[in-house]
């Protein structure tokens, strides 16, 4: 018997990068995996590298399949974690396929990068944008928000199932001193930070664990010699 046979986790955002990394490992550790994702379209001739618009448009088939190689229950749901309806869809979705969500992991990010700064263009030419309406919620509507309720659907259905074992992992990146050239992107990830350690002292009489993993630089088409 593996450490989370048994188990079924949910991982966000896991079609490509560090979340297809995580679905896979947890397979590996005996989980039955869903993942969520969303197909986006990258402008490449923003400065950004062509390798990672593509796997962020691809679909969850591949992870699906690295999960089923594992030997466990893999199943992809494309879902907008901006949207407030989305957790109690994904929820739904994953307990009538795999069975009720032990472990859950925040890795769905809405980045865009903004700065309050006067440059056009960052050291490696990705285009700036300045801090707007519109660049604050694309970040915050999934990190922050999309996170908290995502939290919150999991505490809720495993306290109505009176569950005693659960797991929440959120990923984050930035810090509290700030993240110059990514403004809301280092501020969301803060905000979804305090969520999460909020819910480690709430949940943790229910049984259920929150930590945060705070990866280092990680090559996920992102990375170039520049």
């Amino acid at each position: 018997m593996t450490e989370l046979s048994g188990r079924v986790a949910l991982v966000t955002g896991a079609n490509q990068g560090i979340g297809a990394a995580t679905a896979i490992a947890l397979a590996r550790l005996g989980a039955d995996v869903a993942i969520t994702y969303l197909r986006l379209t990258e402008d490449t001739s923003a400065g950004r590298p062509v390798a990672y618009g593509e796997q962020r448009g691809r679909d969850g088939s591949d992870a699906v399949a690295a999960i089923e190689a594992q030997g466990r229950r893999g199943f992809a749901i494309e879902a907008d974690l901006a949207d407030p309806d989305a957790p109690t869809r994904l929820f739904d979705a994953v307990e009538a396929e795999l069975g009720a969500v032990d472990v859950l992991v925040n890795n769905a990010s809405g980045w865009r990068k903004d700065t309050f700064g006067y440059d056009a263009a960052d050291w490696i030419g990705r285009d700036n944008s300045v801090v707007t309406a519109d660049t604050v919620d694309a970040q915050y509507l999934v990190d922050a928000r999309g996170g908290a309720l995502m939290i919150s659907a999991f505490a809720q259905r495993h306290r109505s199932r009176r569950a005693t074992w659960g797991r929440i992992v959120s990923l984050t990146s930035g810090g509290p001193m700030g993240f110059p050239g990514e403004a809301s992107y280092g501020a969301a990830k803060a905000a979804l930070e305090n969520y999460t350690m909020t819910a480690s002292i709430e949940l943790a009489a229910s049984g259920i664990t929150a930590n945060v993993v705070y990866p280092p630089v990680t090559d996920t088409g992102w990375v170039t010699d520049e």
